[in-house]
């Protein structure tokens, strides 16, 4: 039987993950038998991949491995930091985490005056 690891979702509940699963994964199996009740909205994802960015938890405590994450959304000293796509980290023992907001890129032209052409 695989091990199994405890992620503490803070202020929201608990879910299992078993050995070489997604964080994400238990996450959303927990929230779906109701486990993290106390969230107050549905988990956020994206591309379950690493690319999008939306699943940004904070690593509070705990070990853990980690796929590839777009440095676009979470940077070499947020990484430092603690702060992981869950889609992309695999307990190693018990962690808790805290769901984070995803950052959002400004994609805003700024339009060009005929006096700066």
């Amino acid at each position: 039987m695989p091990a199994a690891f405890k992620i503490a979702v803070e202020g929201a509940g608990e879910a299992t993950c078993y050995e070489g699963e997604r964080a994400l994964v238990a996450m959303e199996r927990a929230q779906s038998f109701g486990r993290l009740k106390n969230l107050p909205y549905k988990l956020p994802v994206g591309c379950r991949r690493g690319g999008c960015g939306i699943c940004r938890a904070r690593v509070l405590s705990g070990a853990y491995r980690k796929d590839l994450m777009s440095q676009a959304h979470i940077s070499e000293e947020e990484s430092e930091a603690g702060l992981v796509l869950s889609c992309s980290i695999y307990p190693l023992s018990d962690i808790e985490l805290r769901i984070e907001p995803p950052q959002v890129a400004s994609k805003t032209k700024t339009a060009t005056t005929s006096e700066e052409k």
